[in-house]
């Protein structure tokens, strides 16, 4: 147990404690602007097709360019990539609003949309690389590397947790367009942060030289990477089965305001999960975790076939849960291990961008089996899933040991103590926007779709 405080210690140390807290909500909006969509849409247009046609552009745009967005992050840095598409989303958003709130039609909505998701700064993958950067500039040991990944997904699964909660919460209380206006506020106010964070300069040098010093070389990754984002993409499947699913059974029931209830709590034990990976040994490596987990969820997902009252699908999803982040942040991991540094935020966005492709095609499946033949059909789907996963994770050959060395100039090499300092200074930028975003506001009087794992 201290160990694995310590080396949490050691990760924050490296980034300073400004970093996770800015990152986490920076990609809460990630969480919360499909489902607002959804709810926004079908609030204001009374049309459950034409709010499915906007989340799903919205979908597809994040799938589409979320890999492109990554790609210019490692080929540019960071911070004015981070700045622009946060500007672009946060606008798009609102236009998103008030769209639905004039009652546009459905394809201009569907253009707005797509534009949204076009634009979601995809915060989660690009942390992962920052925190790795960190880590490789600090010569830190695999340990901290692999509690890097631990405390990554660890964030994501909270934040698609809380994400899906507040849109509810505010949907309950207000309207879903307050909802989303949130979603734009947040990414206005803390994707800015995130890019103007002083731990941005580790992800802009040294990755342009590296690429300049391989001359431009398409360097293929290995076939690892690939078998990765095949798994990441059936997981997704999964998550948008039990999706379908959990409504179907819950409105079966006549309980379907529990559907977010069950979906929370399978999150939050995976997210404990997740942190608790930390403590493991690094004798555990990650082909065995990865063959682990698949098989975990495979056996985990089995009763779902099974479960047809409201307490027993609690206990069945909870229990599954304990599969997901450990699987998700192996793949992280794995994807991390085999490619080139200078390619990681691409890399990185693509299997994120894997996972929602996996889960919306899967949920608008599972979701038609589901009306036509019960909960069980879509319950079927995400068993399917898992043992797809588990056939990938034991026959994909795993390198042993990373594949690369980041080589950093030494003129970029910087002390990992400097991480308070930079604190100090992010602290300062986060004063003086909060005060500056407070005047403004003070100037002008101013269920579920929970696990569209972007990180997932």
């Amino acid at each position: 147990m201290f160990g694995t405080v310590n080396t949490y210690r050691k990760v924050i140390a490296l980034t300073g404690p400004l970093l996770p807290l800015v990152s986490f909500l920076a990609r809460l909006p990630v969480a919360m602007s499909q489902f607002g969509s959804v709810l926004l849409v079908a609030e204001t247009s009374g049309s459950l097709a034409t709010a499915g046609i906007v989340g799903g552009t919205l979908s597809a745009g994040q799938v589409v360019f979320g890999p492109v967005l990554g790609r210019l992050a490692d080929r540019h840095g960071q911070r004015p990539v981070v700045l622009g598409a946060a500007a672009v989303n946060a606008v798009a958003t609102a236009a998103l609003v008030a769209g639905a709130l004039q009652g546009l039609a459905t394809a201009p909505l569907a253009a707005i949309g797509a534009l949204t998701g076009a634009s979601v700064p995809l915060i989660g993958p690009l942390a992962r690389t920052r925190s790795v950067a960190l880590a490789h500039r600090a010569k830190a040991d695999e340990s901290v590397v692999g509690a890097i990944h631990s405390l990554e997904g660890t964030l994501d699964e909270v934040s698609f947790v809380f994400g899906p909660a507040l849109v509810g919460l505010a949907t309950l209380v207000l309207h879903p367009a307050v909802a989303l206006g949130g979603a734009a506020a947040l990414v206005a106010v803390f994707g800015t942060l995130y890019a103007l964070h002083p731990t941005a300069a580790v992800t802009a040098g040294a990755s342009a030289r590296l690429r300049k010093e391989k001359d431009r070389a398409q360097v293929r990754p290995p076939g690892v990477v690939y078998a990765v984002r095949g798994s990441l993409a059936l997981q997704g499947a999964m998550f948008g089965a039990c999706q379908a699913g959990i409504a179907a059974l819950t409105a079966q029931l006549g309980v379907p305001g529990q559907a977010g209830i069950v979906y929370a709590a399978m999150g939050v034990v995976s997210a404990v999960v997740g942190l608790s990976l930390g403590a493991l040994p690094a004798r555990f490596g990650l082909r065995l975790r990865w063959r682990v987990a698949t098989a975990a969820a495979l056996v985990f997902s089995v009763p779902l076939l099974f479960t047809d009252t409201l307490w027993p699908l609690y206990v069945v999803v909870t229990v599954l849960g304990a599969a997901y982040a450990p699987h998700l942040i192996t793949a992280f991991a794995l994807t991390e291990r085999a490619v080139e540094p200078c390619r990681l935020a691409e890399s990185m966005a693509i299997a994120a961008s894997s996972l929602v492709a996996g889960q919306a095609a899967s949920l608008a499946v599972s979701g038609r089996l589901a009306e036509r033949y019960g909960p069980s059909a879509a319950f079927a789907v995400a068993v399917g899933a898992a043992a797809l996963c588990l056939c990938l994770a034991l026959v994909t050959r795993v390198p042993a040991a990373r594949t690369h060395a980041l080589v950093v100039p030494a003129r970029d090499r910087a002390p990992a103590q400097d991480a308070g300092g930079a604190d100090r200074e992010a602290g300062q930028t986060a004063g003086q926007a909060a005060g500056q975003a407070a005047g403004q506001a003070a100037g002008q009087g101013g269920a579920l779709e929970g696990a569209a794992y972007a990180g997932r």
